[in-house]
Formats: C-alpha cells, sequence, structure tokens
C-alpha cells in the first residue's frame, strides 16, 4: 500500500517555500527602491544649480494656478481619443480582414491593404499629422471642414489602424488552419467561418499588444497642438509663455501619468494573465 502523506505533504512545504521567497523578493525590491528615492531626495537638492531649475519647473504657485486650465484642456484630448478609438478599431479590422483575403478576384483590396500598412508604418506619426492637417485644409475647404480638428484626428486614425491591423494579422494567423478547415467542413462559408470562429479568438489573443498601442495613442493626441487644437500641450505651452516658467509642462505630464500608468499596469497584468493561460 503507498503512502500519499509524503506525496500531499510536498506540495504544501514547496508553496510555503515559494510565498517565502516572494516574501524576501519584495522586500529586496522595496528596500533598493526606497534607497535610490532618498538618494536622489538628499543629493538632487545638493546640485549647484537646483534652486534655479525648482524656481523653473517646480514651482508651487504657478502649479496651482495654471493644473485647473491644463485639466479642461485635457478634456480635448479625452475627446479627441474617444471619437478616434472606435474609428481606428474599425478600420483596422477592415485592413487586417482585407489582408487575410485568399481568393484571386479579391487580391486588389488585398494589396491596398499591404500598401496601406506599409504606407502609414513607414512615416513618422508627427509628419502624417502635418501633411494632412496642413494640406488637406489649404485645399479652401468651407468649415467645418477645414478643421484641425478633423485632419488631425484623421492623420492619427490612419497611422494607428496601420498598426493595429498588423497586430489584429498576427492574431488571425495564429489560429491553427485546421480550426478553418473544420468549420468548413460543417457547411460554415469563408464569411461566416472568419466572423464566428476565427475572429473571436484572434481579437482575444491580441488585447494585450492593442492595450499598449491604445496608450501610446493617448500620449499621441497631444502631437495634434502642432496643426493648431489648444490641448493640454499647447495650454502648457500658453502658460509657459504667460509665466514664463516650465511648470505648466510638469503638471501637463503628471496629467498624462496619472491616465497612462494606470492602463500601462493593467496591459502588463492582461499581458501576465495570458501567459498563464498558455502554460
Amino acid at each position: 500500500m503507498t503512502d500519499t502523506s509524503d506525496t500531499t505533504a510536498r506540495p504544501g512545504r514547496r508553496a510555503v517555500f515559494e510565498a517565502a521567497l516572494r516574501r524576501r523578493s519584495m522586500r529586496i525590491a522595496a528596500t533598493s527602491t526606497a534607497a535610490v528615492l532618498l538618494a536622489i531626495v538628499l543629493l538632487v537638492p545638493l546640485a549647484p544649480g537646483w534652486e534655479a531649475v525648482k524656481k523653473s519647473f517646480f514651482n508651487g504657485p504657478v502649479f496651482s494656478k495654471t493644473f485647473p486650465g491644463l485639466l479642461d484642456a485635457f478634456l480635448l484630448d479625452i475627446a479627441i481619443f474617444a471619437w478616434s478609438l472606435p474609428l481606428i478599431a474599425i478600420l483596422s479590422l477592415v485592413v487586417a480582414i482585407c489582408r487575410d483575403i485568399q481568393r484571386p478576384a479579391l487580391y486588389p483590396l488585398k494589396l491596398f491593404a499591404t500598401l496601406y500598412t506599409d504606407i502609414f508604418r513607414g512615416l513618422p506619426v508627427i509628419l502624417v499629422i502635418y501633411l494632412i492637417g496642413f494640406g488637406v485644409p489649404g485645399l479652401g475647404l468651407p468649415r467645418p471642414w477645414n478643421s484641425p480638428y478633423i485632419w488631425g484626428s484623421l492623420a492619427l486614425i490612419l497611422v494607428y489602424s496601420a498598426y493595429v491591423a498588423e497586430v489584429i494579422r498576427s492574431g488571425i494567423e495564429s489560429i491553427h488552419r485546421s480550426q478553418r478547415s473544420a468549420a468548413l467542413s460543417l457547411g460554415l462559408s469563408s464569411g461566416d467561418t472568419m466572423r464566428f470562429v476565427v475572429l473571436p479568438q484572434a481579437l482575444r489573443n491580441v488585447v494585450p499588444a492593442n492595450m499598449n498601442l491604445v496608450i501610446a495613442l493617448q500620449k499621441d493626441v497631444a502631437l495634434l497642438s502642432f496643426v493648431g487644437p489648444v490641448e493640454i500641450f499647447r495650454q502648457a505651452g500658453v502658460y509657459k509663455s504667460l509665466y514664463a516658467n516650465f511648470t505648466p509642462y510638469v503638471g501637463a505630464a503628471l496629467i498624462f501619468l496619472i491616465i497612462t500608468i494606470p492602463a500601462t499596469r493593467y496591459a502588463d497584468y492582461l499581458m501576465h494573465k495570458r501567459r498563464r493561460i498558455e502554460q
């Protein structure tokens, strides 16, 4: 008769050991982090130019005067982000599906999607914003079609759709061909196979990667300030000129960090969760 007492005890001892190891690692990480922060707090003020930097970048009165205005301007960033994101999702999905087309008669769509992703992934975001944000209104279109809000947003949509489309395409290609064959053998059409079998799995697989692009989009909305919209970056520049002080830029940075750090941590959580599922 086999004694199971030792085999049942082993997992318990291993779990205790791993928990102790995690606690030790956390203590070491916390101690080293505290030491670095303490060194920064103690050593940076000893620099010869610290007082000038403090006055120019960390001015309390200027911060308190400008921060509410920066929050108001940030609402425009959120609005541009809010109307750009669903359009990016739709366009990128269409482009990704076109890139996966297998029928020879529809090859022009595949070719167009390939050229689209190659062109807009190959151009810097700021260059596309300049070309579209200044070029299209230069055609003399009537209001509101000459608005930099519209064409600046379109530039972001075109660039980010190319990146998201490639991520979705990689998710589509990660689905094994046998699943398509099985769906077709059950009588599903190619369109229904893509819609009900391939896409649900592919989109679920690429959520963590697309979360990183969503974070990048939120930050790159600030680039539209170069073509006119007075969003948070442009407003910080206005305050900088008004007060001859760089503290408003620090305030704008804090607002972005308040938004992006939780989103980044959530993206990391999704990636970690995905890895655990795959294991």
